[in-house]
């Protein structure tokens, strides 16, 4: 069970609860569940009880009790329980590998579309921005973040545009003072205009300057930006991609893929059970097996990550915050080394491609896949070599 799936299960209670008249309150569009937080009870935790008590004239308590009967009894949850004031802990039953798997499915099948969704697809966006080159980069992300969620997005700028933003990528729908009040897209000013960041960072390193702190944050747009090492994160981010697409390159002159075929149980790494030569064809994409996935510790806060993206990714839109995206991503990239070092996707040496070297492709291939689309939405290049 994704945390999706699990949001939906909740929100089914919601309505079933209110369906049954033991509970009156509106039915909430959406219900958020969040991963708990270190020395939490449950895997996941949400406070719609909290949020539907006053609606209902209800102690949340008893709301949450309400909601834990129905909950607790939906397949692939072990244990509801209630904590605090009225929050709701969840234990998954289902098999940790069986919801990495499905995580895993979705980004192969999604592509650089995963974490894309509809949840705003009512709604009609209109963002307005100063002559400023931080305000229209802002303004442009958000606008990519809204529209991947459903949204109709639209931006206007105060005056004429710079022309130097298009070679920022950036695009502006109207000019002048709109009529009625729009949403302001304020960060603070970057002090410097499009043409003096393009002549000193170039377009990505500019953008990333420009949206990676807060928008109530000063950008830092100095030369750091172009350190080709690990204490620039953006090359940081690019560079782990460009080492997941080069783990597929890698693979395939080895003669196997991620995912080739399904297996019963971790497998050593020395134990190949589906040998193909080099130079030979590559047996087309399977369903991942239904044993344990051969990753250690180390998997865990990846996989974490990429099941989290589609919820990181929604937050930027509702909160017009990149800067959201561009942590995310962070993480990602830095959870992406520490699996890499610590379980190697391609064998080393004599040892032969195993089912436990194409489980773990899958995994950097989708880590992959997720850094290449939040640069997308952000505006920047994710470069196959760098």
């Amino acid at each position: 069970m994704t945390p999706a799936d699990l949001s939906r299960t909740v929100l089914h209670a919601v309505r079933r609860a209110v369906d049954e008249d033991v509970l009156r309150a509106p039915v909430p569009a959406r219900v958020r569940v969040e991963r708990t937080r270190p020395g939490g009870s449950g895997d996941y935790a949400c406070a719609v009880a909290l949020q539907l008590a006053g609606p209902a004239a209800l102690p949340a308590l008893e709301v949450a009790a309400i909601l834990r009967e129905r909950v607790a009894a939906e397949p692939g949850v072990g244990r509801v329980e209630i904590t605090g004031p009225g929050f709701l802990s969840f234990t998954l039953d289902a098999p940790a590998a069986a919801g990495d798997r499905a995580v895993l499915d979705a980004v192969r099948e999604q592509g650089l579309a995963y974490g894309h969704g509809d949840a705003l697809r009512e709604e009609i966006l209109q963002f307005h921005h100063a002559r400023e080159v931080r305000a229209a980069v802002t303004a442009h992300a958000v606008r990519r973040l809204v529209v991947a969620q459903g949204a109709r997005g639209r931006v206007s700028c105060e005056e004429a545009s710079d022309p130097d933003w298009a070679r920022l990528g950036v695009t502006v729908d109207a000019h002048g003072t709109p009529p009625v009040p729009l949403t302001g897209i304020r960060p603070v000013p970057a002090g410097v205009t499009a043409g003096e960041l393009l002549e000193r960072l170039g377009p990505d390193a500019a953008r990333w300057g420009l949206l990676r702190p807060a928008g109530h944050d000063r950008a830092a747009l100095g030369p750091e930006l172009l350190v080709q090492g690990e204490a620039n994160p953006l090359f940081r981010v690019r560079y782990a991609h460009a080492r997941a697409r080069a783990l597929t390159r890698g693979a395939a002159l080895l003669g196997f893929t991620a995912g080739h075929a399904p297996y019963a149980g971790p497998v050593p790494d020395s134990e190949s059970h589906a040998e193909t030569a080099p130079g030979a064809g590559h047996a087309p994409h399977t369903p991942y097996g239904e044993g344990p996935l051969p990753y250690d510790g180390a998997a865990r806060p990846l996989l974490d990550l990429i099941a989290d993206h589609p919820g990181v990714l929604l937050a930027g839109a509702r909160h017009r915050a990149p800067d959201r995206v561009a942590r995310q991503l962070e993480a990602v990239a830095h959870a992406f080394f520490d699996f890499h070092d610590s379980c190697p996707p391609l064998p080393a040496g004599d040892e032969k491609p195993s089912a436990a070297h194409r489980a773990r492709l899958a995994l950097a291939e989708a880590a992959g896949t997720v850094l290449a689309g939040g640069l997308s939405l952000l505006g920047i290049r994710a470069p196959e070599h760098l």
